[in-house]
């Protein structure tokens, strides 16, 4: 009985979706997060943007609440160094009770 080969590898990573990044480092790169309209919220995020990003501006929040107000979107722009800050980013993000959603 033969085992199966494995097809050869060249070590061309041109195909390789995780080599692939539609992103220039570093850029300014914006991310939406939304959650309800509560005292701590805007502070959480822009926190959190500090953490992962030491050039984060606070005077660029943009904040828009929802038409009954319950809901808040807030709107930071962090200087984007790699995929891995990114990453880690979304995950702090995503991972407070105060954030509902990330975009």
């Amino acid at each position: 009985m033969t085992t199966p080969t494995p097809s050869a590898d060249t070590g061309d990573t041109s195909t390789d979706p995780r080599k692939d990044s539609l992103i220039e480092y570093p850029s300014e790169f914006p991310i939406k997060v939304m959650g309800l309209n509560q005292d701590g919220f805007v502070h959480a995020v822009t926190a959190i943007a500090k953490e992962h990003d030491p050039f984060f501006d606070a005077s660029t929040v943009e904040l828009r609440p929802s038409s009954g107000d319950k809901y808040l979107g807030v709107t930071i722009t962090v200087t984007a160094t790699s995929r891995e800050q990114l990453d880690n980013l979304y995950l702090a993000l995503t991972s407070n009770p105060l954030v509902k959603v990330v975009l």
